[in-house]
């Protein structure tokens, strides 16, 4: 645990980017059976009958997109082993559909941290996060509120 990052290390501002992950149609359709079986999720004929046009994926699949490549930062860069989970997000938008073959990319930033009053072993941080597809667009934010163990003494 020696590159560990602990709540003191997080500073305000601090901002990560991640990706890319590239997302197929077959992903898409099969989330979709799984969890949102929405029809615009299944297939570009449903899809072209509503303001989506062709097939999408789900905002939940977008959510899990952006956990897959932050979380595989997080373990590449010393922050896993820190990390004691999440207490929630705030302002999750999904601002654009995402699309198959798009290729996406993730940010987060650091904007509040404060001490556990309750559990001193731990504070909290909330970041401003966004996934960004190959045309820059952003498609989805959020303000995740995460826990991180703090320096053992």
């Amino acid at each position: 645990m020696g590159d560990t990052i602990y709540f003191e290390d997080v500073l305000i501002g601090h901002r990560v980017e991640f990706g890319p992950l590239t997302i197929s149609r077959e992903e898409i359709i099969a989330f979709a059976r799984e969890y949102d079986a929405q029809p615009f999720h299944l297939s570009d004929e449903a899809a072209a009958q509503t303001h989506f046009g062709s097939l999408s994926a789900s905002g939940w699949h977008s959510t899990a997109f952006f956990m897959k490549m932050f979380v595989t930062h997080m373990q590449a860069s010393g922050h896993q082993d820190a990390s004691l989970g999440a207490i929630g997000v705030d302002e999750l938008r999904w601002l654009k559909p995402v699309r198959p073959g798009d290729t996406l990319r993730g940010t987060s930033e650091a904007v509040e941290k404060k001490l556990s009053r309750s559990r001193p072993e731990m504070g909290i941080v909330k970041s401003r996060a966004a996934l960004i597809n190959q045309n820059d667009e952003t498609v989805m934010t959020m303000m995740p509120i995460a826990m991180f163990r703090t320096r053992p003494a």
